[in-house]
């Protein structure tokens, strides 16, 4: 490959030392190129930097290496020196170049509204181009900065763009949603919301930050490489890139029909009322359709803080947007339902730009690993003294590659992540491909037996499929459970790459760590899996999970649905009659039922736990009311109450949620932006309750001391307030808006 006599590259002691067919390169000092204009493979040139010898890097298979440095070539075939900067590419791109195109490629994309085809761009280029397009084209299918929609997949494998392929700017930083003061380190930019959608009305005396040369922001943009770009810019990559930025298309008014569609919030909803398909794609119905393809008054309005020119070109912004969802990587991995690999599981680490997840080799070992609870790295054994004392002098560097440190969730000092398939609990019974997920304790043996199995031991009151949901519904929170006489408390917080989750003894408080791992599916599985599911198709049924009475229709795959209820139903007249014994002279505008598969699951596992530990009273189930700020009702449906997320109006009777037998109590704690007020309709279990304090934040315990109370009550002998503080207690199920 290389062949050079030590003494003619000999440079205050650098050398280069290669042997012919060997593509291990170490380069001491030094820099290897083509020619200019060469075109031979084997016309290779060592660069001797002038600086003083320092090893640069060891490289197995290099794709990319460059040094920016002034250089001195030696040319094999002429025996001449060179003098010039050098950029070394042993296959593909000049580092340099690759960077520089990448820059341009950005900047030029956001100076045309975010977006451009091909020939256009080709076209913005054609003087920065010295060589034929494929350049171009290979450093945009491996650049992560953007997103290509439309091109064509050639029988090789190779990817070639036409010339109306549209390419988008694309990034993964966001605007920080919290204040300066509340958020000591992130790695997001410290600005005014507004500023950024450009128009904030406080202007220099806003007291949100509009300086990107503010250290943080400075910061942060050099490591995302945006630092050059002006700021009009940066703004239109962050408008189509941020979600927080602008608000959301409404799917409800895209449903039913009427002015508003399905959506029940009307004037008052915080989402835009318009086509989707206009603003995400195409229209077919065109200006016969009945949705909205315009941004009239009402729209203006829930757009405040975007300026009139963002606002004009709104339909290129958000047509960006949805052709950036369509490519990206999932926001929460766990959830996502598209196919991105051909395993349910995909181990990546973050490159040294800070930006690029690359794939880990020996994927599937690194996952047969993860499963097994007792390992902490990908290492199937756990180290030895010695060898940690090796490993870190450095002894074993070069025979002992880097592990994945399952505990940190790094690799060789990088970050790793796994993005994983829906969970097998979540998921509507046409997924095949979902990962089940296993909980562990570790015993003190250092054993980690599976929740729920017995293996000789006193069996758990809950299994892994339990806590699977119950985690799912509320990765934040606790759950109570027992183990024979025990009693134990598991808080869930804890997840790979923070601390632990830890289960603790009630009584004793003694401590035992837990562990959330999934089964190991291989790629044999896989391919198992699919072709049974071709020919047998899938077989079950979510029907049975749920109420008779819900519409199995319009079942989501996450999240929830609202179905609004015709007011000539039984259902509809029940509610209406709970409503109106205490407020008879409100007008009921509507009843909407909330859908949420994933709560309604945890709900009814918590209604069995309770029925077993209380037979007496079972779950002891009550429709209450609930009164709170209209623009918190999203976040209710889709997570479930949550007392400090929904505020606290008192704490008399101990901090949880609070529901009312009346709905008159709960309307006074109703907040709304227009006329309509907003009221959910819980179902409860209540259990047993006792009266409570304002100290409480649990239910206290019973008179033997070893189990607690379900909820605390106002009265025990004619309660009207309850207070919950186990969301697992809670389903939202009903939705009111009334006058």
């Amino acid at each position: 490959m290389f062949e050079f006599a030590e003494e003619q590259i000999r440079r205050d002691n650098s050398f280069l030392r290669t042997k012919k067919g060997n593509d291990n390169l170490s380069v001491t000092g030094c820099s290897v190129s083509r020619l200019p204009g060469k075109k031979s493979q084997s016309e290779r040139k060592i660069a001797i930097s002038p600086n003083r010898a320092r090893v640069i890097s060891t490289l197995r298979h290099p794709r990319l290496l460059q040094l920016a440095l002034p250089q001195r070539f030696f040319d094999t075939t002429t025996s001449r020196v060179h003098s010039t900067t050098a950029e070394l590419s042993l296959s593909g791109t000049p580092c340099r170049m690759t960077s520089d195109i990448s820059r341009f490629v950005t900047k030029t994309l956001c100076d045309h509204q975010g977006s451009l085809d091909f020939k256009r761009l080709k076209e913005e280029m054609g003087m920065y181009l010295t060589d034929s397009d494929k350049v171009l084209q290979r450093v945009l299918f491996y650049d992560a900065k953007v997103a290509i929609q439309g091109f064509r997949q050639e029988a090789d494998g190779g990817r070639l763009l036409s010339p109306d392929s549209l390419l988008v700017a694309r990034t993964s930083l966001r605007v920080c949603q919290k204040t300066p003061e509340e958020c000591a380190q992130c790695d997001g930019l410290h600005l005014c919301r507004c500023y950024v959608c450009g128009d904030c009305t406080f202007g220099s005396e806003c007291e949100k930050p509009h300086s990107l040369s503010h250290p943080h922001n400075a910061g942060i943009l050099k490591q995302h490489g945006l630092h050059d770009l002006t700021e009009k810019q940066l703004f239109q990559l962050l408008l189509q890139n941020d979600p927080s930025l602008l608000p959301q298309v409404c799917q409800q008014y895209n449903k039913g029909n009427g002015q508003h569609g399905s959506c029940g919030f009307a004037d008052s909803c915080t989402k835009l009322h318009v086509c989707r398909h206009h603003f995400h794609d195409y229209c077919k119905f065109g200006p016969s359709c009945t949705r909205s393809h315009s941004v009239d008054a009402r729209e203006k309005k829930v757009l405040r803080g975007v300026s009139l020119e963002n606002i004009e070109n709104l339909l290129e912004i958000y047509r960006n947007k949805f052709i950036l969802g369509q490519h990206e990587e999932p926001a929460v991995p766990d959830r996502c339902a598209r196919v991105h690999w051909h395993l349910p599981f995909r181990w990546q680490v973050l490159d040294g730009d800070g930006v690029t997840w690359k794939d880990l080799s020996k994927m599937e070992n690194i996952e047969k690993a993860y499963c097994d609870p007792g390992n902490d790295t990908s290492r199937n054994a756990p180290l030895s003294v010695a060898m940690v004392v090796l490993r870190v002098m450095s002894f074993l560097r070069c025979e002992s590659p880097p592990c994945v440190d399952f505990m940190t969730m790094t690799y060789g000092g990088s970050p790793v992540r796994r993005l994983s398939t829906v969970s097998s609990i979540l998921a509507p019974p046409n997924f095949i491909l979902t990962t089940q997920w296993l909980w562990y304790w570790k015993d003190d043996s250092g054993i980690w037996p599976e929740f729920g199995q017995s293996d000789g031991s006193v069996p758990t009151s809950v299994t892994s499929q339990t806590l699977e949901n119950v985690y799912l519904a509320d990765r934040d929170g606790e759950i109570l459970f027992g183990a024979g006489k025990h009693q134990y408390v598991l808080d869930l917080k804890g997840a790979a790459g923070t601390q632990p989750m830890i289960q603790m003894n009630v009584k004793y408080k003694t401590k035992r760590e837990v562990r959330r791992r999934p089964h190991f599916v291989s790629s044999q599985d896989v391919e198992v899996k699919l072709s049974s599911a071709s020919t047998h198709g899938a077989s079950s049924s979510t029907a049975e999970s749920f109420p008779s009475h819900w519409d199995t229709t319009a079942l989501p795959n996450f999240g929830y649905t609202l179905i609004p209820l015709p007011p000539s139903t039984v259902e509809y007249k029940k509610i209406e009659k709970l409503f109106k014994l205490t407020m008879p002279m409100s007008r009921l505008n509507s009843i909407q039922r909330v859908q949420n598969p994933s709560l309604w699951k945890v709900f009814q596992w918590q209604k069995e736990q309770m029925k077993e530990r209380n037979r007496a009273t079972s779950g002891n189930e009550h429709y209450l009311f609930h009164g709170t700020d209209e623009s918190l009702t999203e976040a209710i449906c889709e997570q479930n109450f949550d007392w400090r997320m929904c505020g606290v109006h008192g704490t008399l009777y101990g901090k949880g949620s609070y529901f009312a037998r009346d709905a008159s109590y709960s309307d006074a704690y109703t907040k709304s932006k227009s006329l309509n007020k907003i009221m959910f309709v819980a179902l409860v279990l209540v259990g047993e309750f006792t009266t409570g304090m304002s100290s409480y934040v649990r239910p206290p315990p019973k008179g033997n001391g070893k189990t607690l109370y379900d909820s605390c009550v106002d009265s025990e002998s004619d309660p009207s307030i309850y207070v919950v503080f186990e969301k697992q207690q809670i389903y939202p199920e009903y939705l009111i808006d009334y006058s």
